[in-house]
């Protein structure tokens, strides 16, 4: 069986999806892979006649329900074609099943979900990532249109990018606790945010990508965030040969989500590195912490996740082994690119590249 990898690529209202699905099976193709793309099922449904906007509740649940349904079985259909397929497959979804959750009540969500013989945490088992294309409402609202989705009610007017803002956040909730969900920022120029695409996926499938695009800032909060993901992160590293880094990480939720994740990098020049990740299971995670480097403590924080202005912003708020450090990083403004900077908190410095500061360092024993 050749090696297959599911991709979903979402997002808020004009992000940039269909673009973005152009370049990746142009890409991905050139390095060899077939790829498959898994058309948007909720277009479908709305250009053959449902109206999600229907004052039919009924009708509008059971059209919810047919969406899940249809949505699974294209990607079983798909599924069964990459089994076959003699070279490396990529299959690339337009939308995924969770993004239904953010269109429908949570209780009718539980109950389709159940009705389709599934649960929330076996959907978001379904994929090996998630790629979140911020929505053009949220910091590049000069190029938002809808002239692209005939179907589209979120307008070109202050109420619909209200609207379309909102989408883009739910959207995101709905894949929170995936363990690689990436949010995509809006940049000055467009082709920098389909190369930040590109590079995640490298990423998944185990090929060379360019350093990232990230700016860490050492910064002091000083007011409340408006609104955002909240977890606990432990970061264990582990005995690695040489050139290598390798990292064991537990995030935690409210709830009681949990999602372990091991990830291994390594550079193979200035300009190269090869990034790999994997979810692992609690047992699995366990076995593995008997690695753990002696020469390095295990880091825990606090990270709040947010959008501000169409960036992506990470503030993690260190518990151990420092107690007095508080680092935001946002990923994917290129390095000419300004950082919309939010007013709740204060940069005390500017630490992009400063080793001093990498979590592999901060966690070596003194």
């Amino acid at each position: 069986m050749p090696e297959i990898k599911k991709i979903v690529l979402t997002g808020g209202p004009c992000a940039g999806k269909t673009t973005a699905l152009v370049k990746i099976t142009e890409y991905f193709s050139g390095f060899g892979y077939k790829v498959f793309n898994v058309p948007e099922v909720p277009t479908i449904y709305s250009t053959a006649g449902w109206n999600y906007l229907t004052p039919n509740r009924d009708l509008y649940y059971q059209g919810e329900r047919a969406i899940l349904e249809t949505q699974l079985a294209l990607e079983n259909q798909f599924l069964q074609l990459a089994e076959v397929c003699t070279k490396p497959v990529l299959i690339v979804c337009d939308r995924g099943t969770m993004d239904i959750s953010a269109y429908i009540k949570p209780e009718e969500w539980e109950e389709i979900t159940a009705m389709a013989g599934t649960s929330p945490n076996e959907l978001m088992e379904r994929y090996d990532a998630v790629l979140h294309l911020v929505s053009a409402a949220d910091g590049a609202e000069q190029y938002y249109t809808t002239a692209t989705n005939a179907t589209r009610y979120e307008k070109a007017n202050e109420e619909g990018l209200q609207i379309a803002r909102m989408l883009d956040k739910k959207i995101i909730k709905a894949w929170t606790g995936h363990p690689h969900l990436r949010v995509i920022n809006n940049h000055d120029d467009f082709e920098a945010k389909l190369n930040r695409v590109l590079n995640e996926i490298s990423k998944v499938v185990g090929l060379p990508q360019p350093p990232h695009d990230e700016r860490v800032y050492r910064i002091e909060m000083i007011g409340e965030i408006p609104e955002c993901s909240e977890s606990m992160i432990t970061q264990t590293y582990l005995v690695a040969e040489p050139g290598c880094e390798v990292r064991l990480r537990r995030r935690e939720w409210s709830g009681g989500k949990v999602v372990n994740v091991h990830r291994s990098k390594k550079r193979i020049s200035d300009s190269e590195v090869i990034e790999t990740e994997r979810q692992v299971d609690n047992n699995l995670y366990e076995q593995m912490l008997q690695q753990a480097d002696p020469y390095r403590q295990t880091i825990r924080k606090r990270r709040q996740s947010f959008i501000w202005k169409g960036q992506f912003f990470q503030i993690d708020t260190f518990l151990s082994p420092v107690s007095d450090l508080v680092m935001m990083e946002t990923k994917g403004v290129a390095e000419q690119e300004t950082v919309n900077f939010p007013p709740f908190i204060r940069v005390i410095e500017d630490v992009t590249g400063n080793r001093t500061y990498y979590n592999y360092n901060i966690a070596l024993r003194k």
